[in-house]
């Protein structure tokens, strides 16, 4: 085998191995990724004559 060829499989292989590595990263990233909510879920909070009406 001649050393351009070595040469050429050894960057090859190095860029498979870089391709697969991200392509783990960005499995796992994309799992375990929680989107945010846009508009937060919250209760109204009750005003003083809500409370002295509601008994």
């Amino acid at each position: 085998m001649s050393l351009t060829m070595t040469i050429v499989m050894l960057i090859s292989s190095w860029l498979a191995v870089a391709a697969a590595m991200l392509w783990g990263v960005l499995r796992i990233t994309r799992r375990y990724h929680h989107h945010a909510q846009a508009v937060p879920v919250t209760k109204p909070e009750k005003t003083a004559a809500q409370h002295a009406t509601a008994h």
